[in-house]
């Protein structure tokens, strides 16, 4: 009876061994490849096998067990208490300037019917595995298939929040557009089976123009990796220019002095795409506060202010709602044109809606 009880167990734990190999066998695919060094080394941005921010900053200044008492304390008050409610935009309108946020940092430009797409992120989990990883809050608010013909298709950074493998597939399936990546991305790209000729890499400070539309690639100060290695690819912001309008991106950055030269060099902007959230004291350096995202906002000049990187994912250990609470009462006492959307929301922002504070309802 022992022998027949040990040889279950070993039989089951064979099983899910088996089950675990199975459902793991995408991973290594989903986390990309490092860049020919030939190819990242003429940046000013590259030494000692690396890119660098401009003004240094820390990925991680927590202690452990300060992090994990953070990660246990008060976990329910990290998702709404309620559906997050979602809009179905329409499409119908191509003249002027219009932004549509559908989660997390996936948003659409569209400037007189050009339309550019940024970090498209459709996946249920933010993670190269679809068993583990931060779980989305809500459903995308629309299908991939049914989002508008792209002018192109840009990306910040190779984040999983932000660079996601299996909508990265489908919409070279189903889209021509031309993927807009930082120095060294296209790796990962090649990885993929993306042809080469479908993605454009770019360093700071340099531009392409698609359709009407001139995408450049400007700083930020954060840093990139999908394994171990740290930093072999580049991160950016991203300013979208033409048809005599202009909107900033700013991907994911911490604060810091090149916000005010972008905004020299670039501005002023009709509209600015603010990461609001996933900040802790654990990481001051790398994501804004809100009241940094106003302080960049300014910078960058700025007409109307649109939030992201935050309400889709939980990223970090402040409330579901803080990062728009903060962002409302600082933008009120600063005098900033503010729009909070609804995921799905097309925002038209010669006409903005009012806040409505739609999100305190549900927290």
């Amino acid at each position: 009876m022992a022998a027949k009880k040990s040889t279950l167990a070993l039989g089951l734990l064979g099983a899910a061994a088996a089950a675990l190999a199975w459902a793991a066998r995408d991973v290594p695919r989903a986390m990309g490849a490092s860049p020919e060094e030939r190819r990242v080394a003429p940046s000013p941005q590259w030494r000692d096998g690396k890119f660098h921010n401009r003004v240094p900053a820390r990925t991680l200044t927590q202690p452990g067990g300060s992090m994990l008492s953070s990660f246990l304390r008060d976990r329910e008050r990290r998702k709404p208490r309620l559906p997050i409610p979602l809009a179905a935009p329409s499409h119908a309108t191509t003249e002027g300037l219009h932004i549509t946020w559908y989660g997390h940092s996936s948003a659409l430009v569209e400037i007189n019917g050009d339309r550019v797409l940024f970090d498209p992120v459709w996946s249920d989990r933010c993670s190269p595995s679809h068993l583990v990883g931060p779980r989305r809050l809500h459903e995308p608010p629309v299908d991939l298939y049914e989002l508008p013909a792209l002018a192109a298709i840009v990306i910040s950074h190779d984040h999983y929040d932000h660079l996601d493998l299996p909508s990265i597939s489908e919409l070279a399936r189903i889209s021509t557009a031309p993927f807009v990546v930082p120095l060294g991305v296209g790796a990962h790209f090649a990885r993929w089976g993306i042809p080469p000729e479908r993605v454009i890499e770019l360093d700071w400070d340099e531009s392409i123009t698609v359709a009407g539309l001139t995408l450049t690639a400007t700083e930020a100060r954060h840093f990139s990796g999908r394994g171990l290695a740290r930093d072999e690819t580049l991160w950016a912001s991203w300013v979208i220019a033409g048809h005599g309008r202009k909107v900033f991106y700013t991907g994911d950055s911490g604060y810091f002095d090149g916000y005010a030269e972008i905004g020299a060099a670039h501005g002023p902007f009709d509209a600015t795409l603010m990461q609001i959230g996933a900040y802790g004291e654990g990481w001051p350096d790398i994501h804004m506060t809100p009241e940094e995202a106003v302080r960049a906002h300014q910078a960058v000049r700025g007409e109307l202010l649109i939030p992201l990187h935050w309400g889709t994912f939980v990223l970090a250990f402040h409330d579901w709602s803080e990062p728009a609470d903060r962002l409302w009462s600082e933008a009120k006492a600063e005098g900033v044109t503010l729009a909070v959307p609804r995921p799905g929301e097309r925002v038209d922002v010669d006409a903005p809606p009012a806040v409505d504070g739609w999100w305190q309802a549900i927290a």
